[in-house]
């Protein structure tokens, strides 16, 4: 199993959201989605229209069973907003080609997000790169590992920290600046 990381560059970031809305809306507001939510791919996928209205996702955590709500980015609302403008509220929000309102699948997305960032050249990249990309700029801008623990679910910071690559980071530049 390849290692995914968070994209860390936001030129990169922009890259991904400028290719896939040109291939097309739908790809475009998956990404927005795992980017600014945090949320598994999992749940992700299973998004309904009216799990979007208003000002909070409201879901069901497929890993878990814990219902979670969650407040969106006034960018991402407006976008969703604009997405979903007379779309029924019980349609999947990300819809398959295949069948009648069904959702894509986890593997529909993992080849949508991978194909992207390959054709950019970004490196290590899969669908879990969308909630460590949330995680790290999360972090990166409040420095509030307690809360980003909380929505992940973590047990303990450290667990965190890896998770969002942060702590490789730190040891990189420690080590970069180490000699005998």
């Amino acid at each position: 199993m390849n290692l995914v990381e968070p994209i860390r560059d936001k030129d990169d970031i922009q890259a991904m959201k400028d290719y896939l809305k040109e291939w097309n809306d739908r790809n475009y507001m998956l990404f927005m989605v795992g980017i600014n939510s945090g949320f598994r791919i999992s749940d992700i996928v299973k998004l309904k229209v009216k799990d979007v209205q208003g000002w909070h996702f409201k879901i069901k955590e497929q890993k878990t069973g814990k219902i979670i709500r969650r407040k969106m980015p006034r960018p991402l609302k407006n976008e969703l907003a604009r997405y979903t403008e007379g779309k029924p509220l019980h349609h999947y929000l990300f819809q398959s080609r295949k069948g009648k309102n069904q959702p894509i699948t986890r593997q529909a997305a993992y080849l949508i997000i991978k194909t992207a960032a390959e054709d950019l050249g970004i490196e290590n990249v899969g669908t879990h790169t969308m909630r460590k990309t949330f995680g790290y700029h999360y972090y990166e801008k409040y420095k509030d590992v307690a809360s980003l623990m909380e929505m992940f679910n973590h047990a303990s910071p450290a667990i965190t920290l890896r998770y969002i690559g942060k702590r490789q980071e730190q040891l990189d530049l420690s080590m970069a600046k180490f000699s005998l």
